[in-house]
Formats: structure tokens, sequence, C-alpha cells
């Protein structure tokens, strides 16, 4: 390698370096990119009927920021009443989990019942568990502040993107060879297209699958079916691993009730994601972004293992980002124009020039 070559390769690293070194804060970025993208969508639409770009944003902001003042003010306080009256109902479960248990001695041989852990052992293992939830929970309570100053960020970063996308955008090209700009902007409005699809068709979802589980738990009686069925909408979020651990707590409150009850509420929720796999989510997305199942399950582990709760929030768009990528560079424009000088090479029996 020549030496220019190896400043090349160096600053290479050291950029990777330092990028992974910011990774929280060029995830926040990426965040306001995601939002600012899917809220220029909105502000061209009321641009249609005449309305100044300013004034547009104006509104579009103002529509943001009253939708969540109106979650918080409306929706966070039935969720935290409701989740008070479930730590006021866990003793109930413990005492309905140790009469049952004492009801399987009865029925049980003792020998079968040696190799199983006892009441006392698995409780010791719950509470330790719960407390352990608890410290982090109140960990997070005092990191709120790293919190805030984050959430500001975005929201000043989304803004700032909003106010002006065409110069942001045209910098970022500016950034590529002179040769590959054009691709890029064709690169970049194919991100746009399939992540406001993406936004689109989720959010469609959520709602959905909130309004169905609400109505199936008030049918079977299960207690909180409120909260239940707004935690089942905010981790349909998450695909493949939100659904599976929203059943877990409508399950644990309908034990209180009756053994059948936790069974109803699981064949409910089984019910729920088939409509939602073969029904649902086919098709909303049909127009709108295709994702295999097993790379999303893939992306939600790696880029939360990496990048902890951002990257858990952020492993759809950035899943559909990397795939974009991957599809238009390394595909059409690196490996397909390799396929075709090899096959221009082999019927002219000398290489293309």
């Amino acid at each position: 390698m020549r030496f220019g070559q190896w400043i090349g390769l160096l600053a290479l690293v050291i950029s990777l370096y330092i990028l992974w070194q910011i990774r929280q804060v060029v995830l926040v970025v990426f965040a306001a990119v995601v939002l600012a993208t899917i809220l220029n969508r909105l502000v061209a639409i009321f641009q249609r009927y005449r309305i100044k770009r300013g004034i547009a944003i104006a509104i579009t902001v103002v529509l943001l920021l009253a939708i969540i003042t109106g979650f918080f003010a409306v929706i966070v306080p039935r969720l935290v009443e409701q989740l008070q009256e479930l730590v006021n109902l866990l003793p109930a479960v413990s005492a309905r989990l140790r009469s049952w248990y004492g009801w399987i001695q009865t029925q049980i041989p003792g020998q079968v019942l040696e190799n199983i852990p006892g009441f006392e052992t698995l409780a010791q293992q719950l509470q330790a568990w719960v407390a352990q939830l608890l410290g982090n929970f109140f960990v997070l309570l005092n990191n709120s502040l790293a919190a805030l100053v984050s959430l500001l960020l975005f929201l000043v970063v989304t803004i700032m993107l909003l106010a002006n996308p065409a110069q942001y955008r045209r910098i970022f090209i500016l950034a590529f060879p002179a040769f590959y700009r054009r691709r890029v902007d064709e690169i970049l409005s194919e991100c746009e297209t399939s992540l406001v699809g993406w936004i689109r068709g989720t959010l469609l979802a959520m709602i959905v699958i909130a309004v169905v589980s609400f109505i199936g738990l008030s049918v079977l009686g299960v207690p909180l079916p409120f909260v239940n069925a707004a935690l089942a909408g905010l981790l349909e979020f998450i695909p493949n691993v939100g659904p599976v651990l929203s059943v877990v707590p409508p399950m644990l409150l309908a034990l209180l009730d009756a053994p059948w009850k936790a069974g109803a509420v699981l064949l409910l929720y089984i019910a729920i994601q088939q409509f939602e796999s073969l029904v649902l989510v086919p098709l909303i997305m049909k127009q709108e972004v295709d994702l295999m199942p097993v790379f999303t399950i893939l992306a939600v582990v790696v880029f939360a293992s990496f990048f902890g709760f951002l990257g858990l929030f952020l492993a759809i768009p950035l899943l559909i980002v990397t795939q974009i990528c991957l599809r238009e560079v390394l595909v059409k424009d690196v490996l397909n124009k390799w396929q075709r000088q090899d096959s221009s090479t082999a019927e002219n029996g000398k290489p293309n020039p």
C-alpha cells in the first residue's frame, strides 16, 4: 500500500473509533433524522393546501407536542394508577400460588416433588428478581436528567432538520465522490419512502393490536385490561420479541381468578398474533416495506446488545436502512457489475475495456 492509502486507512479507523465512542449521540441523531423524515411528509401534505412551509412546520410541531402532552396527561396517569393496582395485587398472586402449590403437593407423589424446586425457592428467586427490577428502576430515575437532555437534543435536532431538510441532505450527499452523488440521492429517497411506510404501518398495527387486546381481556374479565392492552400495543413496536413479552402480565393476573383464565389469555394472545402475522401485517406492509422475520429478530438482538435501549427501540429503522444500503450499494452497484463484466469477458474472449 502507498503512503496515502495508509493515511486513508488510519483516518477510517480513527473515524470508526470516534463514532463508536459517541454511538449514543449518533443514535439520537439517527432517531431525529427518522422522525424529521416522517414529519416532513406531513409538512408536505399541509403545503399542498397552499400553506407556507414555515407555518406548516409550526402546525406539525404543535401537533407532535400536543400528542406527546396528551399521552402524558391522559394515558400515563391511568397507566400509573393501574400499575399501582398491579403492585397491590402481588400479595394476592403470591397467596394464590402458595395454595396451588399446596394442592399440587397433595396430588403428586413425593418422589417426583423431590426433583421439583420448592415454592419457597421459587418465591425467593422471584423476590430477588423483583428487587433487582426495582433497583434498576430507581437507577433509571436517577439518570432521568441524562434522559431529559437526550430528549431535548432529539427534539431540537428534529426541528432543525425539519426546518431545512434539503440543505442537510445536500451536505450529506457532497461527502461522496461526484460521480456517485446522484446514486446516493436515489438511495436516500428509497430509505425515506421505506421509513415512512414502515412507521405508518407500525402505528396502525399498534392501534389495532391494542384495541383487540383490550376487547379480548375485557370479555375474559382479566384485571387491568387497559394497561395490558396498552402494553401489548406499545410492545408491538418491537417485532417478534415484544408480542411474546406482552402476554406475561395478563397471564399472571388471570391466575388470580382461575387457571383456565390464564390458558384463555394465552390462547387469546396466540390468536391475536396469528391474526397479526397472517392478516394484519401482510395487509398493512404489503406496499410499505419487506422485512424477513429472521432478520428482524437478529436485528433486535444485535442492535440491543451493541446499543442498549436505543438500539432495541431503533432496531427496525436501522435494519431498513442497512438492508437498502446493502441491496443498492453492495449488490446492485458492486456485485451485479462484476457479474456483467465476467459475462462480457466470456462472450468476447477478452476483458471488457
